[in-house]
């Protein structure tokens, strides 16, 4: 693990804080920045994060806790950036440290608004990092979970495997295991469909349209997936969408009472307007944001055929009822 280096922690919400929970498993120290000074005064009084996860105890003397982006990151080797998709990049480009030559791993599970990238590509524009110097962090796994030390899984993704399973082992532990995987971009593209999907999961729950519905729309969701994926990410060889980085993800995700996009797309379903839901939501809904991003790359780039995406488009950015936007799609599935 020697050439990970120290790792900082970019983020204060419930995925940041399981992951630097798992991190500190396996090293002595981190750095972790969190943006609130107040946040991070109330954090050492109480040896644990007054907002999210409140219940997961920290050391805290092995925890450097910055309110400065760059002080964290100057010191570390490895970042592992937990920021939620919308507020991403406004906090990516307050960076202005040398990333080149560092460890970006993403666990931010969305694409990067106004520019539609997924965050490894814009962190290889934006930094000039070389492809072996990306990661990405895959499901399935809930925070939530983490925190309940719950027997979990999570897929590390990576073109240089030796580094993939060198951060595997850091954050692995008897209740946490891992897969190292090369699909780097199908793992990110994967994370942010399955928001959608189980969004579309949630409304029909919220509508309680049934079981059965639902169960189709799942199976036609992991197709309409690898569609997507194989034409946006293909690789040299045969990518197995059984896989838990895909269809485990989508499976926690449109199922979970901790997914709270899910929770989102229910509050849809029962007759919320996307602006109450949105309120009503303690936690960012990513799938919200990722629906129009996937929308808009599909739409011009790609061509997939996505019947389900474009039904979520339709019901939360266009007010399409929801009952009339999947009675139209009902007859594609199989």
């Amino acid at each position: 693990m020697e050439n990970l280096g120290k790792i900082a922690v970019i983020g204060s919400g419930s995925w940041a804080t399981a992951l630097a929970k798992l991190i500190l498993n396996n090293n002595s120290r981190i750095n972790w920045y969190i943006r609130s000074s107040e946040r991070i005064e109330e954090f050492i009084r109480l040896h644990r994060n007054p907002v999210y996860l409140s219940d997961v105890s920290f050391d805290t003397h092995r925890i450097d806790f910055f309110s400065d982006i760059n002080a964290a990151i100057s010191g570390a080797k490895t970042i592992v950036i937990a920021i939620p998709s919308p507020y991403f990049k406004d906090e990516a480009e307050k960076i202005n440290v040398a990333m080149a030559d560092k460890n970006i791993v993403s666990a931010v599970k969305g694409i990067v608004p106004g520019d539609n990238q997924i965050v490894t590509d814009w962190c290889a524009s934006r930094f000039g990092c070389a492809d072996n110097n990306l990661l990405v962090i895959g499901g399935p796994c809930h925070a939530e979970e983490v925190a309940l030390d719950h027997l979990s899984y999570l897929t590390i993704g990576c073109h240089d495997p030796i580094k993939g399973t060198n951060f595997a082992r850091t954050i692995s532990s008897a209740r946490l295991k891992t897969i190292v995987s090369l699909d780097v971009a199908g793992i990110e593209y994967g994370a942010v469909l399955k928001n959608v999907y189980a969004i579309a999961a949630g409304i029909i729950d919220g509508m309680k349209a049934g079981d059965n519905f639902k169960a189709m729309l799942v199976c036609n969701a992991i197709r309409e997936m690898r569609r997507f994926i194989d034409v946006a990410a293909p690789m040299n060889c045969d990518r197995d969408i059984d896989r838990s980085a895909y269809l485990g993800d989508l499976l926690v995700t449109a199922y979970s009472i901790f997914s709270r996009n899910h929770n989102f797309g229910a509050m849809i379903g029962k007759g919320y307007s996307v602006k109450s839901a949105m309120m009503e939501m303690e936690m960012v809904a990513e799938g919200y944001y990722g629906t129009r991003c996937m929308h808009d790359i599909n739409d011009e780039k790609y061509n997939v055929e996505m019947p389900i995406l474009n039904c979520v488009y339709r019901i939360i950015y266009e007010g399409k009822n929801p009952r009339q936007a999947f009675r139209a799609i009902a007859d594609t599935f199989s």
